[in-house]
């Protein structure tokens, strides 16, 4: 699994009433990936609930099925909790929230594990560059590199740590984290790690999230959280590459050449390799419009 598989993760709290149906795949069953959530979608007082129907829902899940499955952890507690769970094997990784180099060692039990790893970045002190070091440099000091899938970025917390709230008018990037999500990626991404982009909260504004995840793809981020079925579709109708962009991708991977003109632009294979392979994969992962029938 590479993180340009993801595509869009539908978030399902762990409450759900239909969470075994969707597990089993008689509900939802064009989702491709799945993010079982512990942590803020799930009140204090039924959090047992979530944790008996996530179990059952595990023992649902068909040992076949082709889904990405993965579990939005609470906290540790509930990390060792679900980790004793029967069939925890059918999941492929978890999702640990508010990750910092102080509060990464926590979840210390899934580095003998191997599940895939998506850690949040969603306090304050994703807001300091010196302390996104900090925890990038604990992932290889510590021996987390090899499990971490991606980074997501947790945009109502950040938005949240500043008192504000994503306005339903404009995308992400005409808010303050508009830089840091720059910021972000000029740290990250060059350390090895992808970054995943927040959620949009607005069911009613297609348009807009659709030009949101333009934006997330010009900014380099891979795949997207999702809080309705609805908006998978309208994710994943925008990480479709073009004919155009999956041959010139494949003729710089190919060439022989250091430099050379296509696609009416000048073209440096070394330069632009980082590119070519990243559209090959999404490429991989969704299908053209010709390719989908359209």
């Amino acid at each position: 699994m590479n993180a340009h598989q993801l595509g869009a993760c539908l978030y399902v709290p762990a409450t759900h009433p239909q969470l075994v149906a969707i597990a089993r795949g008689d509900k939802l069953p064009g989702v491709r990936s799945l993010i079982y959530c512990t942590e803020d979608s799930v009140s204090a007082r039924d959090l047992p609930q979530a944790l008996a129907n996530l179990a059952a829902a595990l023992a649902a899940t068909p040992d076949d099925c082709l889904r990405h499955r993965f579990i939005r952890l609470r906290d540790a507690g509930v990390m060792r909790q679900v980790l004793a769970m029967p069939h925890i094997e059918r999941i492929h990784g978890f999702v640990l929230p508010k990750i910092t180099a102080a509060s990464l060692g926590d979840y210390r039990d899934l580095r003998g594990t191997a599940f895939r790893l998506m850690p949040t970045l969603e306090t304050q002190e994703t807001y300091r560059e010196s302390e996104v070091l900090r925890l990038l440099d604990t992932f290889d000091r510590d021996g987390w590199r090899a499990h971490i899938l991606c980074l997501r970025i947790g945009g109502n917390d950040l938005l949240s740590q500043l008192h504000l709230r994503r306005p339903p008018d404009v995308t992400l990037y005409a808010t303050p984290l508009g830089t840091l999500i720059d910021r972000l990626v000029g740290l990250c991404k060059p350390a090895g790690y992808l970054l995943s982009a927040p959620v949009f909260e607005y069911l009613d504004r297609p348009n807009l999230l659709a030009q949101e995840v333009r934006e997330d793809l010009r900014h380099g981020l891979t795949g997207k959280s999702a809080i309705h079925p609805a908006q998978v579709a309208v994710i994943e109708r925008e990480y479709r590459v073009s004919q155009e962009e999956r041959d010139l991708a494949q003729q710089i991977l190919a060439s022989e050449e250091a430099v050379f003109r296509a696609g009416g632009a000048m073209q440096e294979t070394a330069v632009h390799r980082n590119w070519a392979q990243a559209t090959l994969h999404r490429a991989a992962a969704f299908p053209t419009a010709a390719e989908d029938g359209e």
